[in-house]
């Protein structure tokens, strides 16, 4: 049940997000600038963390999850070090999610082989 619930979790976010690409004038960048800081903004309200435990990775998995980790990381920084976690706690929460990314990109364009668009 795990599956079905976090499929279609992850499902549901990124059909809205979709439609608010297709239905608005927002580029595709701006867009994953609002997820990661809406992401952030539902961690700081204290909302992020029950839905992420009832959506599992339908939840952890979109750019939303990844700021609820950025805000993760950014408040255990600030705990613990002060105003300079401020500046730390983002990159150490999400370094190996980052290097997992640029790893297994890097290996993909190693096997297949990457063109430009023409």
């Amino acid at each position: 049940m795990d599956y079905l619930i976090s499929f279609l979790i992850g499902g549901v976010i990124c059909a809205l997000v979709q439609i608010l690409l297709d239905r608005t004038k927002l580029m595709p960048g701006r867009v994953m600038v609002c997820l990661v800081c809406g992401g952030v903004i539902l961690g700081f309200a204290g909302l992020y963390q029950p839905f992420q435990d009832f959506a599992k990775a339908g939840a952890s998995v979109p750019l939303l999850g990844f700021g609820n980790v950025l805000w993760k990381g950014v408040k255990e920084a600030v705990d613990k070090n002060g105003f300079i976690g401020i500046f730390m706690g983002g990159f150490k929460a999400s370094a190996v999610g980052i290097s997992a990314a640029l790893v297994f990109g890097y290996l993909a364009s190693l096997i297949f082989d990457p063109k430009m668009k023409k």
